[in-house]
């Protein structure tokens, strides 16, 4: 059976999901997305990714005609029609069909879709040998231009970083702000670690506030592992004890070489590992049941 998307209210097998050529998210990358994971029935932090849809909707000043009840139902029921148990969901908004132009009051209505599916981002050697990243020399985007903590779907600045980790052969790539911090990756926040201290990057440095980096600090606390939200350079990240990237689709993956530098010893580390093994455990216990 074809995968089943939802279009605005309807379902269609995936060949035949359309949208309009005047659609603003085609043509201008106008909207906001999420990606969303389900595991064992049921989907991870389900809440927190519905909010974050729409305050990056109302930062663009799109108005979803659902309400955040409903759209939670939206992604439940398509996991359902494609009997779906363990999953990557990705909800996009868009400014909806308008014309050529750029101005969004020509777009009347968001367009809505919800699509289900697997993903697998990176092998399964990166996960228990770590990975080597590079830093990208496209900077992030300014927070007064393209605000990163809005998903938006205008993500040439992701892309254009990643298409200099392909062309250095590495799985990801780091990206600095215009003041030379450590920002985040081009599809993952960066975490490391220094005398037995978590530390990540905080919002205002440019980064998008990830589901997954927040469920991490969390846990690390509730383990006794002080976590910090603070700036660092590369040269922190050279010298670090450990590094590890996250995201909804990555989870946790360690970095064991960044530009060439190992990281401590070149393989993951304690804390990495404790921190890895207590979220699988929290991703099989927490979330919205799909099938209840």
């Amino acid at each position: 059976m074809s995968i089943q998307v939802y279009v605005n209210g309807q379902y269609f097998p995936k060949e035949e999901a359309k949208i309009s050529v005047f659609d603003h998210g085609f043509l201008y990358g106008d909207g906001v997305f999420e990606g969303i994971r389900a595991y064992g029935g049921k989907v991870f932090r389900l809440n927190e990714h519905i909010d974050r849809l729409y305050n990056g909707a109302r930062g663009i000043m799109i108005d979803i005609p659902l309400k955040k009840e409903e759209m939670a139902e939206v992604v439940l029921e398509t996991l359902r029609r494609n009997e779906l148990k363990d999953a990557y969901i990705r909800l996009v908004i868009s400014r909806g069909a308008g014309d050529l132009g750029l101005d969004p009051r020509k777009c009347k209505t968001p367009t809505i879709i919800c699509i289900t599916d697997k993903i697998v981002l990176y092998p399964e050697e990166l996960y228990n040998k770590g990975m080597e990243i590079i830093t990208a020399a496209t900077r992030r985007n300014r927070p007064e231009g393209v605000n990163p903590q809005m998903k938006s779907l205008n993500y040439l600045n992701n892309i254009m970083a990643k298409l200099e980790a392909n062309l250095a052969g590495a799985p990801e790539a780091m990206l600095l702000n215009n003041e030379d911090y450590v920002a985040e990756c081009t599809g993952d926040n960066i975490f490391i670690v220094k005398d037995g201290v978590l530390i990540t990057p905080p919002p205002y440095v440019g980064i998008l506030v990830g589901i997954t980096r927040n469920a991490i600090m969390e846990l690390a606390e509730k383990i006794g592992i002080k976590v910090e939200e603070k700036v660092f350079t590369r040269y922190e990240v050279f010298t670090a004890d450990e590094c590890f990237l996250s995201g909804t689709a990555a989870e946790a993956v360690p970095v064991v070489k960044v530009d060439g530098r190992q990281i401590a010893d070149g393989k993951p580390g304690p804390i990495t590992n404790k921190i890895l093994k207590e979220f699988k455990e929290l991703i099989k216990t927490e979330g919205t049941e799909i099938y209840s």
